[in-house]
């Protein structure tokens, strides 16, 4: 490029692929495979079966004059219906918080783990207060993949939440509980939504490999730069998980009232109506960046060193007023939104280039991150 965009006020040509990457996750209809650490596996069989019944649906639909006006009808009142309550409810962060899966606990037990001295004594009673979290780190301990690292004579199922710290140790629980965390924070439950969750569980993996490929090269701290790399996902997951409930209620009772009323027609353009993802990416892109670190803040952590890192991204016009944290974090993203990007043919070596170059993303920081191996995260 003739003129560095390096650090400066971000260009617009930066924000739109930004958006074009948000885009990509929330409203693409691709569908990756599955990366390790993915829960539900019998979502996807559902999301496969409603997608055949709504494609069959639809075929029929497209026969019938009468039907497609009444589908176009009901659709487009279901989706006025759902985005009002979404609106109202995203402009309270309060609501925001009560509707997701996010509490206290979670945070205070990321920001010990990054800590300088780990205490096990003190982690324990709140593994204990996370039934989910003591559950997956059980099931952790006991499976095929960390019997071998177990004593040898020690065959029996481990069951006490001591012995299961111990087993797994400081640096494990390090990677394992931010990784455990961010997939209970995502959305979840709703067949619709598999595609988008998986999109953003893998941008999520990719960003904290990159992370730590980062903090590895410059000797930063691995246990922070892994929980805050996870974590930057956490206002999507709020906006998606809180936008899709809201859809699945509202979509469930017209459905079953369509239902009870026995007009097929009617209930076939209720049972079409798709989960209104582009919406869902415009409120995404307004309120995600505010809510990494408001969430935080309403949660009494406005003095960590997470909140202050995703409120430095959010609120900083350019990438040189960024503090250290922000900075690393950025360029992870920005790998990993340009690895995306590109896996699906949707930017050119120009603009891979603008990206790198307004990231300060240096030589050796490129070889060292295009050695990874993205398809695979080793937690333990």
């Amino acid at each position: 490029m003739a003129i560095s965009v390096a650090g400066g006020v971000k260009p617009g040509k930066i924000v739109e692929l930004e958006h074009r990457l948000q885009h990509l996750l929330i409203v693409g209809k691709s569908k990756p495979t599955a990366m390790a650490g993915e829960i539900d596996a019998q979502l996807e069989v559902n999301a496969n079966k409603l997608e055949i019944e709504r494609e069959a649906i639809r075929a029929r639909i497209d026969k019938q004059k009468r039907a497609q006006a009444l589908y176009k009808a009901v659709s487009t009142q279901l989706i006025t219906s759902v985005n009002r309550t979404i609106e109202h409810q995203l402009t309270s962060i309060e609501l925001v918080l009560e509707h997701s899966n996010l509490d206290d606990k979670q945070v205070l037990l990321m920001e010990m783990l990054y800590s300088k001295q780990v205490d096990l004594v003190k982690i324990r009673p709140l593994v204990m207060a996370l039934p989910w979290l003591q559950r997956d780190l059980i099931n952790m301990i006991n499976s095929p993949t960390f019997r071998h690292r177990r004593p040898k004579s020690s065959e029996v199922q481990v069951t006490d939440i001591k012995l299961v710290l111990n087993y797994i140790g400081i640096e494990n629980l390090q990677a394992l509980i931010p990784f455990f965390c961010l997939r209970n924070l995502m959305p979840s439950g709703q067949p619709q939504l598999l595609w988008v969750t998986r999109k953003l569980w893998r941008f999520s993996i990719i960003s904290a490999i990159a992370a730590q490929a980062l903090v590895e090269l410059h000797g930063k701290d691995r246990a922070f730069f892994y929980s805050c790399s996870l974590m930057n996902q956490l206002g999507n997951s709020c906006v998606i998980s809180n936008c899709a409930k809201l859809f699945d209620s509202t979509w469930g009772t017209w459905l079953k009232e369509a239902s009870a009323s026995r007009d097929k027609a009617l209930y076939d353009a209720v049972m079409v109506t798709e989960f209104p993802a582009l919406d869902v990416y415009q409120q995404a892109l307004k309120h995600s960046g505010l809510l990494n670190w408001q969430l935080l803040e309403l949660l009494d952590f406005e003095q960590s060193r997470l909140t202050q890192a995703f409120k430095s991204i959010n609120t900083s016009l350019k990438y040189a007023d960024l503090n250290d944290d922000a900075k690393l974090l950025e360029r992870a993203n920005c790998f990993a939104r340009v690895h995306l990007l590109q896996e699906s043919g949707n930017i050119t070596a120009a603009e891979r280039r603008v990206m790198y170059d307004y990231y300060e993303l240096s030589e050796q920081e490129l070889i060292r991150l295009n050695a990874q191996n993205y398809r695979k995260q080793s937690l333990i």
